[in-house]
């Protein structure tokens, strides 16, 4: 293995946390596609670790390479994939001078080749400033980006980027110092950290693409009800808002597809199974606390419709009250206080599941083509009732006018 140097040109990190049973096999790959595609470049392979107790880091370090591994943890009880990112981010910033591209892949891809390394990277060695992957996912994988990341880039930015909050990325010194100057709020430093950074890539008018990467398949789930969820859309719903003066004045128009590198053809997607049942019994056990709380903030035709599912354990949330729903609750959250905000998050997490649930419904029997399809049909539709969100703020400009008339 060859030695550190201070000159680094070429990083490829790996965040994880308790990944000893994959970490080695995507070091390897890495290794691979660095020592094949840019031996020229002086690159090491870093992993930044949340201070894993089942010896990741032993996995890791252990594994043989041809290029430099270096090993970079957390304090003990410090977690957080965006904490992992900062770390790494603060160690490329160090080698500034020769540095010329970074790039990250998660920790449990069992799907990874070293032709990964060089998708990731040729767009930044070329002059883009960040690279976004393109995967084949299976329609139960990736749910919290099909039908809220994605098509809230798509409809209220005109951001056609599929995947918003994937795990594979490149990024270019330029974007680097750009990040490190950014308010990294705690939602950031968690599972918020990649909706994070694209974002500030898109407000701060770098050069984007994507790159078509195959399929992903790692250690996938149904859609998650933990922290992930609260931690990703608080960030996503803070970040859209802080910057809604640049944004809310656009007209709708068909976002234009980034450029493409990488893979033209995508395999087929990793097969998943869900138990719709287990999915409905905690969609339902998350709804009947928000349901007063629904109540008020949605339209009586909306709220109603819902009270009448869940009493019926029939569920169907069709595009057009999907796009209204998540509208209404992101204005809702737009004017609420901070314990407001945590409560209209978490009453979005039930009508989230029962929208996947029926896009499930509808797309299960089907291929992987006519659900991407489905995915973008929704996504339009996002951009097609902005101005239902608009028309949420031109209704509580009227209200408030009334109100000093009656004054």
């Amino acid at each position: 293995m060859r030695s550190l140097g201070p000159d680094i040109e070429f990083i490829v990190a790996i965040p994880s946390y308790m990944e000893a049973d994959t970490i080695s096999y995507v070091t390897k790959q890495v290794d691979l596609g660095l020592t094949k595609y840019f031996g020229n470049l002086r690159s090491i392979i870093l992993n930044v670790d949340n201070n894993s107790g089942d010896d990741t880091k032993g996995a890791f370090l252990s594994t043989d390479t041809e290029i430099p591994k270096h090993y970079i943890t957390t304090p003990k009880g410090m977690k957080g994939k965006g904490n992992n990112i900062l770390n790494l981010l603060k160690f490329a910033k160090s080698h500034a001078d020769t540095l010329k591209a970074v790039i990250t892949v998660d920790a449990d891809l069992r799907s990874i080749t070293p032709e990964w390394i060089k998708y990731l990277a040729e767009p930044i060695l070329e002059g883009y400033d960040f690279t976004l992957p393109l995967y084949s996912r299976h329609q139960f994988d990736g749910t919290i980006t099909n039908h809220i990341c994605y098509p809230l880039f798509y409809g209220l930015l005109g951001e056609d980027v599929r995947q918003p909050i994937g795990g594979e990325l490149g990024f270019s010194p330029d974007l680097i110092n750009h990040l490190l100057k950014q308010q990294w709020e705690v939602q950031a430093k968690q599972y918020g950290a990649d909706v994070f950074m694209t974002l500030h890539a898109i407000f701060g008018n770098f050069k984007i693409c994507e790159t078509g990467l195959g399929a992903k398949i790692h250690k996938a789930s149904a859609p998650k009800l933990g922290p992930m969820f609260t931690q990703v859309i608080t960030m996503l719903f803070d970040l859209l808002l802080s910057r809604e003066s640049s944004w809310i004045s656009i007209p709708v128009i068909k976002p234009k597809p980034k450029k493409r590198f990488g893979l033209k053809e995508l395999a087929q997607p990793q097969e998943l199974m869900i138990d719709m049942r287990e999915l409905k019994d905690k969609l339902r056990k998350e709804y009947y606390p928000r349901e007063k709380l629904l109540k008020r903030i949605l339209s009586d035709y909306a709220s109603s419709s819902l009270i009448k599912m869940f009493d019926q354990d029939i569920y169907n949330i069709d595009i057009l009250m999907w796009t209204q729903l998540v509208y209404q609750l992101l204005f809702s959250y737009r004017n609420g206080s901070p314990q407001a905000r945590k409560d209209i998050v978490e009453a979005l997490k039930p009508l989230y599941f029962t929208r996947s649930v029926t896009f499930n419904y509808m797309t299960w029997r089907y291929s992987p083509e006519y659900v991407e399809e489905a995915i973008l049909e929704q996504a339009k539709a996002f951009a097609s009732q902005k101005p239902y969100y608009l028309g949420l703020h031109v209704n509580e400009a009227k209200k408030k006018a009334a109100k000093q008339q009656k004054c």
